[in-house]
């Protein structure tokens, strides 16, 4: 079961490795494409949040004497392989029921930002792989994860500084690392660590770009490169204070759209969620001994979430990165043997009997049947298992 597991794990990755960098090439040239409006974000201007990576963008383009574009696309193309290889690492050689199955091959896991290729290679990849880096790091090598959160989780913050609402996964896996069980200890292990990131995180909040430094950025885009400053480089200027973050998704709220995300959410983390349910920590933890199983700790870690989605109208996204969150830090403690998972769960004959044509269609309809659009307003896109061959070939016969 294992090897099987990592072989096709290793053609599944592969796959959404091809078609990615397929789509990212065809995108790239795009005028009105998100992800490229994301990266044109730079501090030509003065400092901005999420300049960082635009500014060594354009440090790439001037040093191989690329387009800007060109060096972005060479730039997401790494991070997108770095971030396949790191998760197929991450995943292999574990011993997988039917559930586990599910829960990685889950539609707003690893396969939504080829799905929804305008999420593609958006700056929260960053972010994953930060978190997967920090989850190879031996837990007996206390000093480097300290070091690790104390000097990269900053540059975490410039790149995309809403990783700051999932700070609580990282402050989690802290304390059942270290078997935290007294307060005062809690504060001096882990929380000095994330002084510097909160700090920066609340700065870039309250001072956000001027009107006269976007002006200059923009300039500069246009003068040396003849970028335009669209989308999400543009809203810099339209959506920079706190209350606009909000003000933006008002008019967008409705019930049948709250009705549509809680589905998606139960459902699309639905096989992660009966795993946490059937999960409880190995040591006694600090808070966390209160709860029987690991369902509700996730829901609280989770819950600093909720201010992202009233923030912003990119709900797909949003349900991705939180799953990642989730499903990374499960798997992590999951490996590291500090959980036990319950053994009658493990061995219920309804996943262990069902039959194989049945669960291979189940399969099928859960993890390529569906996926959540991007933003607030999409509905759910329908086979993505189909729809992403078929648009990589409708695009192939086109040229």
């Amino acid at each position: 079961m294992k090897k099987n597991i990592n072989f096709y794990l290793f053609i599944y990755l592969t796959i959404l490795f091809l078609f990615s960098v397929f789509f990212l090439y065809q995108k790239h040239d795009v005028s009105n494409d998100s992800t490229i409006s994301e990266w044109l974000i730079n501090y030509e201007g003065g400092f901005t949040k999420r300049g960082l990576i635009g500014q060594l963008s354009i440090y790439i383009s001037e040093f191989l004497s690329l387009r800007l574009r060109d060096a972005i696309l060479l730039f997401q193309a790494l991070l997108v392989g770095t971030y396949f290889f790191l998760v197929y690492h991450f995943l292999k050689n574990i011993h997988y029921n039917k559930i586990f199955i599910f829960s990685i091959f889950t539609p707003i896991f690893i396969l939504y930002p080829v799905a929804e290729i305008e999420v593609l290679a958006r700056k929260e990849i960053f972010i994953f792989i930060y978190l997967l880096i920090y989850c190879f790091i031996p837990i007996k090598r206390k000093n480097y994860k300290f070091f690790y959160k104390l000097c990269l989780f900053p540059i975490a913050i410039l790149i995309w500084e809403p990783v700051i609402f999932f700070i609580l996964f990282l402050f989690f896996l802290d304390l059942i690392e270290n078997k935290i069980k007294n307060i005062s200890k809690l504060f001096f292990i882990n929380i000095l660590s994330y002084i510097p990131s909160i700090i920066l995180a609340v700065y870039i909040a309250f001072n956000p770009i001027s009107d006269e430094a976007h002006k200059i950025m923009a300039s500069s885009l246009m003068e040396n490169f003849n970028e335009n400053c669209y989308m999400s480089c543009d809203l810099l200027k339209s959506k920079s204070s706190l209350y606009h973050q909000f003000q933006g998704n008002f008019d967008k709220y409705s019930v049948e759209i709250f009705i549509r995300y809680i589905l998606i959410i139960v459902i699309g983390f639905g096989p992660l969620f009966i795993l946490l349910f059937n999960s409880k920590l190995k040591n006694q933890i600090y808070f966390f001994n209160k709860f029987k199983n690991l369902l509700l700790p996730y829901l609280i870690l989770l819950s600093p979430v909720t201010l992202l989605f009233a923030m912003g109208y990119d709900w797909g996204r949003w349900v991705n990165i939180s799953y990642v969150f989730s499903i990374i830090s499960f798997i992590y403690i999951y490996k590291n043997n500090l959980i036990n998972v319950s053994e009658q769960f493990l061995n219920n004959k309804l996943f262990k009997n069902i039959n194989k044509k049945i669960f291979i269609f189940i399969f099928i309809i859960f993890c390529f049947g569906w996926n959540p659009k991007t933003v607030i307003t999409g509905d759910v896109a329908s086979f993505p298992g189909y729809r992403i061959p078929y648009k990589a070939l409708k695009i192939i016969l086109k040229d």
